[in-house]
């Protein structure tokens, strides 16, 4: 554990967690792999439009990435709370890395077709399976509990901002060398947070008790349905992830398709995304001084919605890139605060569990949600199937901001529960 993360007491301020050596030094490390991941990412996608002509295959391969996550979440939730986490986290970093060598190695051996691509993806994403519930659960060991919800905002800012970094980046890899070069680059990006983990002094030791495995992932799978603070968050964040911010895998075609932008426009409207979750995490910390996490989720769950049925009648590249930083914003603040509540309820001996759950629930269904409106831009078009998920989105905001009652334990501290 962490000497310093004892004590409660109020939030600090919007960078409070940067006060605390180990967390300053795995966001460094985190940020400067996850630049590499999202060059990757960018040149990954664009290779598989450019190279199939649709976007069912685009959201295929994004399936492929996170199907292992939807199999076996459960499973690697529960080994995060009964094995070293920054162990788990170094295996699992060091096994993505050479996952990101062998894609450039297969593009560099003419090896480029779906059926080299995929197994390598599934292969990534076997390894970021169990990378993740270690990795959610281990921010708090890094802060005091007074900071962690920034913490938690912090970390999902680094990621974000590298996604503002990162695209632009490989829109411009992908212009000048091509996407065998954007891998190569992937892979060396974990050397930084793989030596961010080796010089961490914070102590990250099993906490989870034995017994059966079955028996670890009952007991997490109980108090979320029926504890109605655990389950309606789940609920909320199952919708807004299938519908909404699986819109990703659409912006390939939205820019060539509808913006007549190219790889550039894409990397753009990747980025703006990035900076709106950059600008969400301090926001987020501000906002929770004065209104209850609920508060925030309710606002920020709509603004998802309404920003998405923006994006789906804009024809403005301008105007694209300010409601993508709209839908940064509000999807970072929505997820924060539903991660924040979800840690922040249970001690740390289940927190692994209840981040599998997180994960299960808002990276398990992405890609379902990325296959979904892959199939359906096909076939209605992008612009309509953005019209149908926003829709869904905004009523699901509207639904929990219209009966309060489904949210009102959605809190982390017990003095506000009262109220809506």
């Amino acid at each position: 554990m962490v000497t310093s993360a004892g004590g409660s007491g109020e939030a600090g301020g919007a960078l409070a967690s940067f006060r605390h050596r180990d967390f300053r030094l795995l966001w460094s490390g985190a940020f400067v792999s996850n630049v590499g991941t999202w060059i990757h990412n960018t040149a990954l996608l664009w290779f598989v439009k450019e190279t199939t002509g649709t976007n069912t295959w685009v959201g295929a391969v994004n399936m492929a990435s996170f199907l292992p996550l939807f199999l076996l979440v459960l499973w690697s939730g529960s080994l995060a709370d009964r094995l070293d986490r920054r162990k788990m986290i170094i295996a699992t970093q060091s096994a993505m890395m050479l996952g990101a060598l062998g894609m450039g190695l297969c593009l560099r051996a003419g090896l480029s077709s779906m059926g080299a691509i995929i197994p390598l993806t599934a292969a990534m994403g076997l390894a970021f399976v169990f990378n993740f519930p270690a990795w959610r659960s281990i921010i708090p060991d890094l802060v005091p509990p007074r900071d962690m919800l920034n913490g938690i905002a912090l970390d999902a800012a680094q990621f974000n901002l590298a996604r503002c970094v990162g695209p632009l980046l490989g829109a411009l890899v992908l212009n000048l060398w091509g996407a065998e070069t954007a891998f190569y680059v992937n892979a060396a990006s974990f050397l930084a947070v793989l030596a961010a983990l080796l010089l961490l002094r914070t102590k990250t030791p099993p906490v989870g008790k034995a017994g059966a495995t079955g028996s670890h992932i009952l007991e997490v799978l109980r108090l979320a349905a029926g504890e109605g603070w655990a389950r309606n968050q789940l609920l909320l964040l199952g919708v807004m992830s299938f519908f909404g911010l699986s819109f990703l895998v659409l912006l390939p075609g939205l820019s060539r398709d509808v913006l007549m932008r190219g790889s550039g426009g894409y990397g753009a409207l990747l980025s703006a995304i990035g900076a709106g979750a950059a600008v969400g995490a301090p926001l987020v910390t501000l906002l929770r001084r004065r209104l209850p996490e609920r508060a925030i989720i309710k606002a920020s769950a709509v603004v998802v919605g309404l920003a998405l049925l923006g994006v789906a009648v804009c024809r403005v590249f301008w105007l694209c890139v300010v409601l993508s930083v709209i839908l940064g914003t509000s999807s970072l603040m929505m997820s924060a605060a539903i991660n924040t509540v979800l840690q922040a309820r249970v001690g740390r001996e289940m927190r692994g569990r209840i981040m599998s759950l997180y994960i299960l629930v808002f990276q398990g269904l992405y890609p379902l949600g990325g296959m979904f409106l892959g199939f359906m831009s096909d076939r209605i078009t992008i612009p309509w199937t953005l019209v149908l998920g926003g829709s869904v989105c905004t009523a699901a905001g509207l639904t929990v901001v219209l009966f309060p009652s489904l949210l009102r334990h959605a809190v982390t501290s017990a003095r506000d529960t009262q109220g809506a």
